[in-house]
């Protein structure tokens, strides 16, 4: 049986080890650092998810069969060249191939290199520069800090003055640290958004069920950016037709374009897309699963992940497939006040209990942690309810009734969490 360490501690990496230990190839779980939930089933380790070195000692001691890094941090700082150096199993891209998601300017410039279909963009290391560029072209316009930033690095602005404050906030204010040193500032393309994971293991990408994100705080998409407040899968836009055009006008093209750099592209790339007009086009890359998409794209999985991820490793995916259960999930993502601002930590949370016994319906956690015998909230994203149903409004229903049940002082949750969805697929009835 195989020893498995997953490195995070979100409702992510929660997922992951719900799914790997349906495996019956996998006999221990660790997580480093892990949450509340995560313990419930796999052993947490005090160590951070950023701490290469002390996890792969650890990996080393243990006997470690297989690593999981969830988030991007260790990914993007090399935790997969790390780790092999030493003969260690590690699921996911180098550093050099998770640049996609480190820096947005490497992502555009590789994006217009390969004719992947995205926004006109520039890129500016200068505000006053950048504010010029802002007022030329007007709005609506879309302002992004280069690096990594949680997913709050991008600013979808409606007016100049937007855009100017967005520039502001990363230039002038320093939000997010050095991520904010260069700016991408691009075209606001319309449509409807939706996500798109496939594994690669350098030669062949194996798709994943359809999702779509809801990046806003509020109901109706309204309010700041956050790191995702709820997903679905499948996403009824991403039917067969498209799903073959984005495999052919993107994730081929990544592939294709990686070689040519003398890059392989092994792990899952999360392509977060536009669909303008009936055509795809991409707004992001991401190196990893998406949080929360993976919640209920993992729920909807038939297959063995373990022997996926062992698949993308050893070269070997063109020989599989990935099967899926012929059912939707939704996920509602359960945050702290003020989040994606300051918000409190420390909050006893009541119901979990009740919430995860209900039929087809798992808690993730994602902030959580323990004050002696008691749950409390140790994050913004606190918690992902989500379910399974035969229909999209059926997964819906069922995931807010575990929703319901849950409390804390000072929750807020989005009401609305898969019901454009629903809206679509009712008016195609």
């Amino acid at each position: 049986m195989k020893k498995v360490l997953v490195v995070g501690g979100g409702g992510r990496e929660h997922a992951l080890v719900w799914k790997l230990a349906r495996s019956k190839e996998v006999g221990k779980i660790f997580c480093a650092p892990g949450n509340a939930g995560i313990a419930e089933m796999a052993e947490c380790v005090d160590i951070d998810a950023s701490d290469l070195h002390a996890l792969r000692e650890f990996a080393k001691y243990e006997r470690i069969d297989l690593t999981v890094a969830g988030p991007e941090a260790p990914l993007t700082r090399g935790i997969v060249d790390f780790f092999s150096r030493e003969g260690l199993q590690v699921f996911g891209p180098s550093a050099d191939a998770a640049k996609l998601e480190g820096s947005k300017q490497f992502a555009k410039d590789f994006m217009r290199e390969n004719g992947i279909p995205t926004a006109e963009y520039k890129v500016f290391s200068s505000y006053v520069h950048a504010e010029e560029y802002v007022r030329l072209k007007g709005a609506p316009i879309v302002v992004k800090a280069d690096g990594l930033a949680s997913g709050k690095g991008v600013f979808v602005c409606s007016t100049v003055e937007q855009a100017i404050a967005a520039l502001r906030t990363i230039m002038k204010e320093r939000a997010f640290g050095e991520a904010g040193n260069t700016v991408v500032v691009e075209q606001c393309l319309q449509g409807e958004e939706a996500s798109f994971m496939a594994i690669s293991d350098g030669e062949v990408f194996l798709p994943l069920a359809s999702s779509q994100d809801h990046k806003r705080i509020f109901d109706n998409d309204e309010g700041p950016n956050t790191g995702g407040m709820g997903a679905y899968s499948p996403a009824p836009l991403v039917n067969e037709k498209m799903t073959e055009e984005v495999m052919e006008t993107v994730m081929k093209p990544v592939l294709r374009g990686m070689k040519k750099r003398g890059i392989v592209f092994k792990g899952v790339l999360y392509a977060g897309l536009m669909i303008a007009n009936g055509k795809p086009y991409v707004l992001e890359f991401n190196v990893r699963f998406g949080d929360p998409e993976a919640q209920p794209v993992l729920m909807r999985m038939k297959s063995d992940l373990y022997k996926v991820m062992e698949g993308s490793i050893q070269g070997t995916l063109s020989q599989m497939t990935i099967d899926w259960y012929d059912k939707a999930a939704v996920c509602v993502v359960m945050a702290a006040g003020g989040y994606p601002g300051s918000y409190e930590k420390g909050k006893p949370i009541s119901g979990l209990e009740q919430a995860g016994s209900l039929e087809d319906v798992v808690v993730f956690h994602a902030g959580t942690g323990r004050s002696g015998t008691q749950v409390v909230s140790s994050g913004g994203r606190v918690l992902g309810v989500t379910a399974l149903g035969d229909t999209i409004a059926a997964a819906i229903e069922r995931a807010y009734k575990g929703v319901v049940k849950i409390h804390w002082d000072g929750v807020q949750y989005r009401k609305d969490i898969g019901a454009r969805a629903a809206k679509y697929l009712a008016g195609k009835a």
